[in-house]
Parts: structure tokens; C-alpha cells; sequence
């Protein structure tokens, strides 16, 4: 027999399913990944600059990458920023930040246009208040992800300084690597949350917008490993693609990134509705 907690979530999962199919979620993922394919190098190329800047190398954000990203893919994707650090100068990409910034922008403005179909919102928020928000969020990420990789590189070297300091026992070392390995998810929760919360043309408040932020990045995480231990092991698309193999691979990624990320709001949004339909009753 179905007790009363597993009817509501039934039925949670079959209006969710209905907000999909209603927002037109995959073909707006399609649309998205146009987008973030636009947005995705010129990111990376604002990354690697921040990173010049501190004694992390551009070697150590690719090879973090390169855990996520399939191998025929972070080939494509290392080449091609090797040759823009090669041949272009750092002075050219630093007077070019703005430019960059604003064109890896591009996909976060598209995200906020989903999250409002969402919501059942229209856009009535200004350009340049729009645009000035999708470049905010966009410095925000990349400075999580530089945080999240000094953690990694240099969280153990960190965490020996200050156990020799106060003497701790090897107890706290172990929490320790928990906590350094956990820092990166932990962090890209807290930019999913302000991004939920900011990004549609609603007030929101922090506890509506959690639970699309837990299953975003929880879903992005496993799926993107998954995905990659399939292209690695068994999927081979240079057979079929020839030398776009990698090309395909990457525009896959990012599709189904946008699907969970655009779930993500729309599990929020159905949630609200709830919320507000219980209300009313």
C-alpha cells in the first residue's frame, strides 16, 4: 500500500515531468547548448587568466578537467587553449578580458531566460541590469572554481602546515581530506543557490531554491563522470564523426548539462507552485 508520503512524491515527480514537457525543456536545452558552446572557451580562456595571477598553473585546471570532461573532447578542448596561451600574449587577453567576460556571459543570460519560463515570468529587467548580472555570476564561478582547485592542489600542503602548527593528531588529517575533496561540491551548491535565487525575475528565497541546487550539482557531478567513463571505455564517435568526434562529444556534454541544469529550476518552480496551491486550499 502507498502511504501518504510516497503519493506526494509521485505526484511531485508527475507535475515535474509535466513542467517539462510543457516548458519545452530539451528543445530549450538544445538552444542552450548553442550558447554555452559560444560561452564555453572564452570562459576558460577568463579562467586561465585569473589563474595567471595566482601560483596555480594552466596545467592544473586542465588536468581537474580532464576527470569530468571525455578524452576525445579535453584533447579538443586542451589544443585549442594551448594555442590561444601560445599565440596570443598575456597583455592581449588581459585588455581582452572585458570582451571575453562578455561573451562567456552569453550562456548564463540564456540560463536566466529558461529559469524564467520556468517560473511562468516574463523579462521586464532592463539590458544592461540583465547583462551586468550574467557577467557577475559568470566572475563569481570562476573565482568558486579557482577557490575550489587552490583546495585541491594546495589543500594538503595547507592542511600539513597548520596540523605541524597545532599539533593535531592524524584524526583531524582525515577529516581533513573529507573536507578538501567535499569543498569543490560544497561550493558549487552555494553558486547554484545564488544562482536559482538571483537569476529568474522572482523574489526567492534561499529554502525554495535548495533542493534544485542539491540535485543540480549532485546530477551534474555523477552524470558527468558517468558520461565520460562511457566515452572513455565503450563510446568511440571518431569512427563515426571522424575528426568532429570530439566536437560532438563536448556539444553532448553540454546538453545534457543544460537539461539538468534547466531541471534544476523547473524542480524548484514546481515545488513553489505546490507550495502556493497548498496555500490556497
Amino acid at each position: 500500500m502507498i502511504n501518504l508520503d510516497n503519493k506526494k512524491i509521485i505526484r511531485l515527480f508527475k507535475r515535474l515531468k509535466s513542467r517539462i514537457q510543457d516548458d519545452e525543456v530539451p528543445a530549450l536545452g538544445a538552444q542552450l547548448t548553442y550558447y554555452l558552446i559560444l560561452a564555453f572557451f572564452p570562459f576558460l580562456i577568463f579562467l586561465l587568466t585569473i589563474l595567471s595571477h595566482t601560483s596555480l598553473s594552466s596545467a592544473d585546471i586542465m588536468l581537474r578537467l580532464s576527470t569530468i570532461i571525455p578524452d576525445q573532447s579535453f584533447e579538443l578542448v586542451s589544443g585549442t587553449i594551448n594555442d590561444v596561451i601560445e599565440n596570443g600574449s598575456t597583455s592581449l587577453l588581459s585588455f581582452g578580458i572585458i570582451g571575453t567576460l562578455w561573451t562567456a556571459s552569453n550562456g548564463v543570460a540564456a540560463i536566466i531566460k529558461g529559469l524564467n519560463k520556468a517560473y511562468d515570468q516574463s523579462e521586464n529587467r532592463s539590458f544592461f541590469k540583465l547583462r551586468g548580472f550574467a557577467i557577475l555570476i559568470t566572475i563569481f564561478l570562476s573565482l568558486g572554481i579557482v577557490l575550489a582547485l587552490v583546495l585541491l592542489v594546495f589543500g594538503e600542503i595547507l592542511g600539513n602546515y597548520i596540523f605541524s602548527i597545532f599539533g593535531l593528531s592524524d584524526i583531524f588529517k582525515v577529516f581533513w581530506g573529507f573536507v578538501r575533496l567535499l569543498s569543490p561540491v560544497f561550493l558549487l551548491i552555494i553558486v547554484f543557490i545564488l544562482f536559482y535565487k538571483y537569476a529568474p525575475n522572482k523574489r526567492l528565497h534561499f529554502k525554495e531554491v535548495l533542493p534544485g541546487s542539491i540535485f543540480t550539482t549532485s546530477a551534474w557531478i555523477i552524470i558527468s563522470l558517468l558520461f565520460s567513463y562511457y566515452i572513455n571505455n565503450f563510446g568511440n564517435y571518431t569512427k563515426t564523426y571522424g575528426s568532429l568526434g570530439g566536437i560532438i562529444i563536448l556539444l553532448i556534454w553540454l546538453y545534457i548539462s543544460s537539461i539538468i541544469i534547466l531541471i534544476g529550476g523547473e524542480l524548484n518552480a514546481t515545488l513553489a507552485f505546490d507550495r502556493k496551491t497548498f496555500k490556497r486550499r
